[in-house]
This record gives structure tokens, sequence and C-alpha cells, in this order.
């Protein structure tokens, strides 16, 4: 007999899946591969990310969720069908009862988008969590105590900053700027200064092997190709650490800038908290070379990364699947 709790941590770049009893049985990109004319689903998850900006033009690679909400919600819809029915089957999994986290300040209308998503994939009840509370509790932090908490969660589509105690959001901010933001910049830089058209996923790679903020890694180097603006043909160059630092100083400010205003607004008492115990930096976007040292100090506060960023999201819903039967009397979100 199986479970039919799930968590959902819906990411802009990733979903992630999480089964009551199981753990963590998907992560797979938040990608979706269609027919343009049709508009027939031909692959979801990894195999679509591999046809992104390599595909012929009968066939088209989407991201249906942008800045952490839904862009398109029918192939929102068929996507977390596909993934439900991938990690258990149609039979077991028909109508499980959904976790499914969000970024904090979306309205009251993308709520509503998320949840039906969620039903009409075939779901018996939806419950919504605030990402920056799951990522909290997945990361370790006992948010339940009357003491202060901090997390900025870095994901794809959006950075979610909370100061949390005695289990809810004391002060909180979420922007639209993230790890997409940050590929976004480096395709910027390189083709303002070398004149030449990268891919996100080339510019996803620069921001992996050599993207760092720290100035002592700033030699390092890297060959690139693209597409030449002036001659139309391709291209090689060769960007540095320093360059990749430059372009992607503007995104990480506003994230920092915004961290300092959350804890502006956050009460003495909980403010001294954090102060002892540090800010945790959750989602992809905290393992970018450099930043946790950056942002300690700018904002004069420790900052620890979670052992696993990328994880902390899905692995709090798995926890709170263990009180989902108290959370249904509360109804969640």
């Amino acid at each position: 007999m199986f479970n039919k709790d799930i968590g959902i941590d819906l990411g802009t770049a990733n979903v992630l899946i999480h089964v009551k009893g199981r753990g963590v049985v998907l992560n797979e990109p938040s990608v979706v591969a269609q027919e343009s004319e049709t508009k027939k689903v031909i692959e979801v998850g990894e195999p679509a990310r591999k046809m992104v900006g390599r595909t012929p033009g009968n066939i088209i690679a989407i991201r249906p969720l942008k800045d952490g909400v839904i862009a398109d919600f029918e192939i929102t819809e068929v996507m977390l069908k596909r993934f439900i029915s991938r990690v258990g089957g149609k039979k077991w999994y028909s109508h499980p009862r959904i976790l499914i986290c969000a970024p904090t300040n979306i309205t009251s209308v993308e709520q509503k988008a998320i949840r039906e998503a969620a039903q009409r994939s075939g779901a018996k009840e939806v419950f919504l969590m605030e990402e920056p509370k799951a990522a909290a509790i997945g990361a370790g932090m006992d948010i339940f105590q009357p003491s202060g908490n901090m997390v900025v969660d870095i994901g794809g589509g959006t950075t979610d900053i909370a100061v949390l105690s005695m289990g809810d959001v004391v002060a909180s901010s979420s922007l639209k700027v993230a790890g997409d933001k940050l590929d976004v910049a480096i395709m910027k830089y390189v083709k303002d200064k070398y004149k030449i058209l990268i891919g996100e996923r080339t510019a996803e790679d620069i921001k992996v092997t050599i993207g760092t903020l720290d100035p002592e890694r700033s030699n390092e180097e890297m060959d690139i190709r693209g597409r030449d603006l002036v001659s139309g043909l391709p291209l090689t160059v060769t960007i540095t650490a320093k360059e990749v630092k430059e372009a992607l100083w503007d995104p990480v400010s506003a994230i920092i800038l915004s961290a300092k205003n959350v804890l502006e607004k956050t009460p003495p008492e909980l403010a001294a908290d954090i102060i002892d115990r540090g800010i945790i930096l959750t989602g992809g976007g905290a393992m970018l070379h450099g930043l946790d040292i950056l942002m300690a100090e700018e904002l004069k506060v420790p900052v620890l990364i979670a052992e696993d960023p990328m994880g902390c999201v899905v692995k709090g819903t798995g926890i709170m699947l263990d009180n989902l039967d108290k959370l249904s009397k509360r109804k969640l979100g």
C-alpha cells in the first residue's frame, strides 16, 4: 500500500518531487518540448532540456514557469501529470494529497493557478506552503521556536528572503532576480563586449564553471562559442572570471540589497538571533562561488550555505508531509 502524500518544489528551473516514505524520487528540469503547430507535448524534463536551442522548426522547447509562477497553465498541468505518473504510475497516484511550494509574494490569482494546475493533474487535496519556510525546514533550521532564523532561497526565477520565528514568516521579500537573471546578465555582457550571441545553456555553463564573486579567482578563464553578430558565423572567444563577476554584479547587488531591507524590517530581538546563528543560503543560486563571503561582508552577519542547497525546499516539503493531517485542519496557504 503506497502513501499518497507528495511534496512538490515547483521551480522555474527544476521540479523536485518527494513521496512520503520514499524520499526525493524526481529531480527534472521544468522544460517541455512540443510541436509548434499541433501543440502536442513530445517530452518533459531532462529529454526536453536537451532540445533547448537545438530543435528543428516544428519542435519548440519551452519553460512553462516564469519568475516562479505559471506562465503557461495548460503546459504546466501536462508537465505535472507526466512527472507524477513517472514517479509512481497512474494507478496508485490517481488522487494524491499534494503539498506544493510557492514564492512568498505571489498574488491570489497566481496562488489559484498553482492550486488548479495541481488539482487538474489529479490531486485530491492541494496545500500551498511558502518556499523560504520549506527551505529553512529542509536546511535543518528549527523555525518553530521563539527565535529568529533567516533564509535566502535563490532559485531559478525568484529569490525568496524571509525571517522566520514560531513557525511563521515575520519579514520577507520576493524578487524576480535569481539564477535565470544571472544567465541573462552573462548573455548581455558577452553580446555587448564581444558582439557575439550565446544561448542560455552556454551562459549557465559559464556561471557554473568560472562564475565567482571572489577576486582571488579572477584569473580563471574559459573558451566560449557563439554566433558573431557582424559576420553571422560561429566564433570562439575567451572570457575571464573577472569579466563574469562584472556581468553578475548588478543582479547580485539587487539580492544583497533586498536581504538588507528584510534585516532592517526585522524586530531587534530576532535580528540579534540572526547575528548569532547567521543567514542560511539555499537554492541553486547559493552555489555561486564567493556569494556567501560577499553577503557576509555587505550585511555584517555570518552567511552559511546549506548542506544540499538545491534539495532544501523539497526536503522541507517532505518533513511537512509528516504533519499534513495537522495542516489540513488549518488549510495551509
